[in-house]
């Protein structure tokens, strides 16, 4: 199918909430096998660029301007390839430079609705490789008759590649544009910072510190620094940097997380993980501020709620190369709309 006849047939998709993001899930063999020619196909479907993304069905904002890839694996250890593709909304841009927690809760039910992986009994589990970054997943849902149980949630464990550093400078605090900084990935490339170090309380809401010139200034420079720092190249949505401050709701830690120029109205799948990580490692930044269960999983505060994360650093790893043992934690996901979509015409 060549790259006009997109726009003339339409393209399947399911157009599915996962966690706190929103985006259509297409299977690869329905999308243009050259990337170029696919990623012209998305920022049309989407309606990219454009702020309003009034001719496409993005939404305007860079959370539910994503879009999930699906197609058989044929890895041994994996159901399913995922890759996450995330659009520009006024900028015309697709990138896979990073994951995306939250739409990969709705990967496993996505296959079992397309017939790549058969639904087992009452619990079903599909095993995802994110293909973005070599990262792996096992995704376990509640199936009945063959299908999806929506309503119930998604249990979501995590798997990183042999080798892979989880502090990506080498260091547990680095300075950036004078600040101390910790630079984690555990799924997705971070910076955790104090919100007080840069004049804020960390309780904001989105809307004000995006108001905030001053801030949004300064968090686009310490963003650059990280960039090179961390050996990201020019990724346009890397990394993610997220404020810390002591818990208000009985949590463990309260984030503000800019993405990186927005603020998220919560926070990542992969990014809570990153944070959770980071404040189990001794001496990184924002980790006094944590109050650390004795047990059970950590609770990431963020602007409209909180997301449990359970994380376990492995005890055998040498302190200046950690690494962790598992991690996860608990999403749901709905599929919102099944039907076809029609690309604007190509330019």
């Amino acid at each position: 199918m060549n790259e006009d006849s997109h726009a003339d047939e339409g393209i399947p998709c399911i157009l599915m909430r996962g966690g706190t993001s929103k985006g259509p899930y297409f299977l690869a063999s329905d999308l243009p096998s050259d990337p170029g020619e696919r990623d012209d196909v998305i920022m049309r479907v989407m309606g990219t660029p454009d702020p309003r993304q009034i001719n496409g069905i993005g939404g305007a904002h860079p959370l539910t301007s994503k879009v999930a890839v699906v197609s058989p694996s044929a890895r041994a250890d994996a159901d399913v390839d995922y890759l996450f593709l995330q659009v520009g909304v006024a900028e015309a841009f697709v990138t896979d430079r990073q994951n995306c927690g939250n739409l990969l809760a709705g990967v496993g039910p996505f296959a079992v609705e397309r017939g790549l992986v058969r639904a087992a009994g009452e619990r079903t589990s599909v095993r995802i490789h994110l293909v973005n970054t070599g990262e792996s997943a096992t995704a376990t849902f509640t199936t009945a008759g063959g299908r999806v149980e929506y309503a119930d949630p998604i249990l979501l464990a995590f798997a990183s590649p042999e080798g892979k550093p989880l502090l990506p400078t080498g260091n547990v605090v680095d300075v950036l544009d004078g600040l101390e900084a910790t630079c984690v990935d555990n799924g997705m490339p971070s910076v955790v910072l104090r919100a007080s170090d840069l004049g804020v309380t960390g309780y904001e809401s989105p809307a004000e510190l995006e108001a905030d010139e001053a801030l949004t200034k300064r968090i686009a420079v310490i963003r650059e620094k990280a960039l090179a720092l961390m050996g990201l190249g020019d990724a346009p949505s890397l990394p993610k940097i997220s404020l810390l401050a002591p818990p208000r709701e009985g949590g463990t830690v309260s984030t503000r997380t800019f993405i990186p120029v927005r603020v998220h109205e919560a926070i990542g799948v992969l990014g809570a993980v990153s944070v959770a990580t980071a404040l189990l490692l001794p001496g990184a930044v924002g980790a006094e501020l944590a109050d650390l269960p004795q047990d059970g999983p950590l609770r990431i505060e963020h602007p409209t709620g909180s997301v449990d994360v359970s994380v376990e650093l492995d005890p055998d790893a040498p302190p200046e190369r950690p690494r962790t043992r598992n991690a996860g934690l608990v999403r749901t996901a709905r599929k919102l709309f099944e039907g076809t979509v029609f690309p604007r015409p190509a330019a």
